[in-house]
């Protein structure tokens, strides 16, 4: 009997530190995460209808989504997610039509 009160108060107090998670503590330092493909405006400029999927891949790198059911679109992603809790997104697609590029959306 003693054992089970002694897990059940260990228990309850431990449940009382889930809010400690909220909590900013000063000097700790929180990274900045990246994810995704970077889109630069030199990248973006170098694009252009008539670009072969090959040529598209050289300059963006691999696409993070590509759609297995609709393999006429490319998306690229970007984002960064500072230590401060901002969030930076961008987003590119890249539309193709017979293999060439048609559109691109930013």
């Amino acid at each position: 009997m003693k054992h089970y009160l002694t897990t059940a108060l260990l228990c309850l107090a431990l449940s009382g530190c889930s809010g400690l998670a909220d909590i900013e503590f000063p000097g700790v330092h929180k990274m900045d995460i990246q994810q995704g493909n970077i889109i630069t405006d030199d990248m973006v400029d170098l694009l252009r209808p008539g670009l072969t999927r090959n040529q598209v891949q050289y300059v963006m790198g691999t696409p993070l989504i590509v759609d297995t059911f609709n393999d006429n679109h490319w998306d690229y992603v970007y984002q960064m997610r500072q230590g401060d809790g901002t969030t930076q997104e961008e987003k590119l697609r890249i539309i193709f039509v017979n293999d060439r590029v048609s559109e691109i959306q930013r």
